[in-house]
């Protein structure tokens, strides 16, 4: 089988197969984005975490989680190629992965990032018209993105116990900005802890709990309520702020009617 290399987004460059058969994704946004492609026959193992498409838990071995995999069973798969994340999964399974494997780092951030993310595993798996078409989609539908609450002051919540948000240079905060909302923690960097203080101090106008990575309920709003008596706060789709990759596609839409239940409230 011929081999090609090709340059991750760590610049890492990876000898891969010029059309990998054995494909084993261990980030769950990428997972959708291959089966976006077509590539049904070629993944072959998936995270527990992997939840789109859904029929692919039933068919597709799951390998484990984002942060620990069994190496035994990616042994048995014998990948051809491993699609990581730098964020998403650790250096130590990374590192201990490509001692037998390609493995493909992405490192996405921003709206750009993840437009070449898409090319470049497009290319690699000879599905790069389709890629295209899936950048297309997501530019045409942000392009016409009505920001009807913009300016508003939010704070994004992705855990409790310790209270944490997301910060600049996140995918998360891209989103934010391309809402034109403010991220009032846009001050931090990251993931921090905040105190309930901190977030008081910020004043936000709203506080979005997100869907992940921590499963925020409807009894966490009657909790933030007492203690943030002006915000509005409310439940969202953590997936369409944080999954890159072909949900961006979806996302738009998604995040106009956020925009409309804000403005109307």
């Amino acid at each position: 089988m011929q081999t090609g290399t090709h340059k991750d987004m760590m610049d890492r460059w990876v000898a891969i197969p010029n059309m990998p058969k054995r494909i084993v994704s261990l980030v769950p946004s990428q997972t959708e984005l291959l089966f976006d492609l077509g590539l049904d026959e070629e993944v072959v193992g998936i995270t527990k975490f992997c939840e789109h498409p859904i029929a692919w838990r039933k068919q597709k071995t799951i390998v484990g989680g984002t942060k620990k995999v069994d190496y035994t069973l990616i042994d048995k798969l014998a990948p051809d190629l491993i699609i990581a994340n730098k964020e998403e999964n650790t250096k130590e399974m990374i590192a201990a992965l490509e001692l037998k494997y390609p493995v493909w780092i992405s490192d996405v951030n921003t709206k750009i990032e993840n437009e070449l993310m898409i090319e470049q595993i497009g290319a690699i798996v000879q599905k790069l018209e389709r890629a295209l078409l899936i950048i297309s989609k997501i530019q045409q539908t942000f392009s016409k993105l009505k920001c009807l609450s913009s300016n508003l002051n939010i704070a994004y919540f992705i855990w409790k116990d310790p209270w944490m948000v997301a910060a600049s240079h996140t995918f998360i905060h891209e989103m934010l900005v391309e809402n034109e909302w403010v991220n009032v923690f846009e001050h931090k960097e990251r993931y921090p802890i905040v105190s309930m203080d901190e977030v008081k101090a910020e004043q936000p106008d709203v506080i979005f709990l997100s869907s992940e990575p921590y499963p925020f309920k409807d009894k966490h709003i009657a909790e933030l309520a007492s203690e943030l008596p002006n915000a509005k706060i409310i439940l969202v789709d953590g997936t369409y702020f944080s999954w890159y990759g072909s949900r961006m596609q979806d996302a738009a839409i998604y995040f106009e009617e956020l925009h409309q239940a804000l403005y109307y409230a």
